[in-house]
């Protein structure tokens, strides 16, 4: 079967995405030996879809990807980096709070053993 004629930039965005999906499962997984099964799985869907002819059917696989992309950010929730460095609230009240009990706790401690 003869390919449709898709302008390069085409080639090269498929591509992107192809390797940006190989890159983002490999952050879901330790080692690669787990990961290789999953690469293999997004390869033949990739392939699955090389003759699309029509460009309205090849612009949703492509939305449809770019959107299950987003589903395996690894910062989304359950992600491998999810809440990771995470800087603390800047003036929250439960940090007032924790640090007034820790500050009451230390002068009582002090007058205890000063005391002495």
């Amino acid at each position: 079967m003869l390919q449709p004629a898709f302008p390069v930039v085409h080639k090269q965005y498929v591509t992107s995405l192809y390797r940006r999906s190989l890159k983002t499962a490999l952050d879901w997984y330790v080692n690669r030996s787990a990961w290789r099964s999953v690469a293999l799985d997004i390869r033949a869907r990739f392939e699955a879809n090389k003759n699309v002819a029509s460009l309205q059917d090849l612009r949703k696989i492509l939305h449809d990807t770019e959107k299950e992309l987003e589903n395996y950010n690894p910062t989304a929730p359950d992600g491998s980096k999810w809440e990771r460095n995470i800087p603390p609230p800047l003036f929250a009240e439960e940090t007032y709070v924790t640090i007034n009990l820790i500050l009451t706790n230390l002068i009582n401690f002090i007058k205890m053993y000063s005391n002495h």
